[in-house]
């Protein structure tokens, strides 16, 4: 990364009184100090011992599991939910191109492993939260006590994609096209409930112009699409450690998710982990299920927080 590289910094101002979002924010420094990355750590006052990683995906951030949080704080558990670089109220790139699948998740790995010394952790990842975070769980499963995965998978490029062509086509066109783009209409257009004009304006806070939008716009583009990705060769890498790790790993999909269409074998059908668990169908949400069914989402972390905990393991 060059010393030239332009950053960007949302205005605190835009953030404002946001509903639903009372949390306090915290930063850590990533790339050599070069950006700030925000994240919400949430503690509760009777610990649990249980700490929970949150990754949004794209165009989301944070504030995309502001009804997760409560609960699981309640029932004891510390959370931290980080806003990837380009999202939310971390910095951004005037420069898209210098968004980069490794970078970040180079920016991740700093940010929760050497930072934050995150240890022992449940993680829980949506959308492109799962594409970067299962390649750390990967390089790094020592540090993960489980994981749950919502509506999120790790493609490699080598996958058929068939009749999903069409709309991946679609979705690789219109992140391009469209101007304004617009965070909001794609959470909303993907969601069951209907989003009331301060939760729209919220999912657009981060971005107020065009200039801010680039690492939304750049993600469809690092989606691997065919085996001569250049990122295929480290993706394959990773599905090698992931078929072969035993934690314990939930899929909470839901049932009107227009990209899995609740089906999570990808996932469950792979990862040793994941056989013999009853896998939750998360019903009445789409694609942004945090949204649809936060409470629901909380209520199978919890749960399976509490169903592998090492109290209740059989030995």
């Amino acid at each position: 990364m060059t010393t030239t590289l332009q950053v960007l910094r949302t205005p605190e101002s835009r953030f404002a009184n946001l509903p639903d979002y009372p949390f306090q924010p915290h930063h850590v420094t990533v790339a050599g100090g070069r950006l700030r990355m925000h994240y919400l750590d949430e503690r509760p006052e009777h610990p649990s011992g249980e700490t929970i990683l949150l990754l949004h995906g794209n165009p989301s951030w944070s504030y995309l599991y502001r009804h997760v949080i409560p609960p699981l704080v309640e029932a004891g558990h510390r959370c931290v939910a980080v806003d990837l670089i380009g999202f939310g109220k971390s910095d951004k790139l005037a420069d898209r191109h210098a968004y980069t699948y490794d970078r970040h998740l180079s920016w991740l790995r700093e940010a929760v492993l050497d930072r934050l010394d995150l240890r022992e952790m449940t993680m829980v990842c949506h959308d492109w939260g799962g594409a970067l975070g299962l390649p750390l769980l990967a390089a790094h499963p020592e540090r993960f006590r489980r994981v749950v995965a919502a509506n999120t998978g790790l493609s490699t490029g080598d996958e058929d994609l068939g009749p999903g062509w069409p709309m991946m086509a679609a979705w690789l066109q219109s992140s391009q096209r469209t101007l304004p783009f617009l965070p909001s209409a794609i959470v909303q257009a993907m969601t069951v409930t209907e989003l009331g004009p301060e939760v729209l304006a919220a999912y657009d806070a981060p971005y107020p112009d065009e200039s801010y939008v680039t690492g939304v716009r750049q993600f469809p583009l690092l989606i691997p699409i065919s085996p001569q990705d250049p990122y295929t060769p480290a993706l394959r890498a990773a599905w090698d450690v992931l078929e072969t790790l035993e934690l314990p790993f939930l899929c909470a999909f839901s049932d009107q998710d227009h990209v899995t269409r609740g089906d999570h074998t990808a996932l469950s059908g792979r990862i040793p982990g994941a056989r013999g668990l009853s896998h939750p169908t998360i019903t009445g949400a789409g694609h942004f299920l945090q949204e649809d069914a936060g409470a629901a989402l909380a209520a199978a972390v919890d749960q399976f927080i509490r169903s592998t905990s090492p109290a209740t393991r059989p030995s």
